[in-house]
């Protein structure tokens, strides 16, 4: 595994209501100062969640590892695997679970006029009180740690998480008044079919995750 494994995750991460928040901010009142705002309360709360667990799941690890030494076992990879799916299989039935809300959630509409300060509040929200997000970043934080990654190799992921919340922004900046047709096209996909594009992404990771398993037999 590398760092470029993890990084389709980002897709899970951003797809869904994220995804429609950031095209609404775009067109708010303030869409530049308000688009900034919830980026940032985003990627701090990414960057923070993937990073608790990737150091939660090294202190485990050795804890397991020191404990296992003493008993004349050695791989502790194997079990972080075993979570790590678990992990994944619930990140795949809640999403399937959730795949036929649609629409907009109502509060939308409450965050037209909203500021800087607001729209990172609501990043930060959004984000931890998201049970497929919070899945998603214990996910790649524990599977970073598993195979004795560095921490940075967990940037990439937090960027390129930053980066897709954003891509409304760009086709405001790149595409001026014409960019309203592309924010509803990117909102009506983010609206019906997110999920789908999700589970794929899972069931890649998820199988990755079994091959190492077998690997480690």
């Amino acid at each position: 595994m590398n760092l470029l494994t993890i990084l389709p995750l980002a897709v899970v991460m951003v797809a869904g209501t994220q995804l429609v928040v950031a095209v609404f901010l775009a067109s708010s009142d303030r869409p530049r100062a308000a688009s900034l705002g919830f980026l940032a309360g985003a990627g701090l709360v990414v960057a923070a969640g993937v990073t608790v667990a990737w150091l939660f799941t090294r202190l485990v690890g050795g804890v397991a590892a020191d404990a296992s030494a003493v008993a004349g076992k050695v791989d502790r990879g194997p079990v972080i695997d075993l979570v790590v799916l678990a992990l994944l299989v619930c990140l795949a039935v809640l999403i399937w679970v959730r795949r036929d809300r649609s629409g907009p959630p109502r509060w939308l509409g409450s965050i037209e006029h909203a500021g800087p300060a607001r729209a990172l509040r609501l990043g930060a929200l959004l984000f931890v009180a998201t049970p497929t997000d919070d899945l998603t970043m214990a996910t790649v934080g524990a599977s970073v740690a598993r195979h004795d990654l560095p921490w940075w190799h967990l940037v990439p992921f937090v960027l390129l998480t930053v980066f897709l919340l954003a891509l409304p922004l760009l086709a405001l900046l790149l595409l001026g008044s014409r960019a309203s047709r592309v924010l509803i096209r990117m909102r009506e996909w983010a609206e019906g079919h997110a999920w789908i594009v999700n589970e794929i992404v899972i069931a890649f990771f998820a199988l990755l995750t079994v091959l190492d398993l077998v690997r480690s037999r």
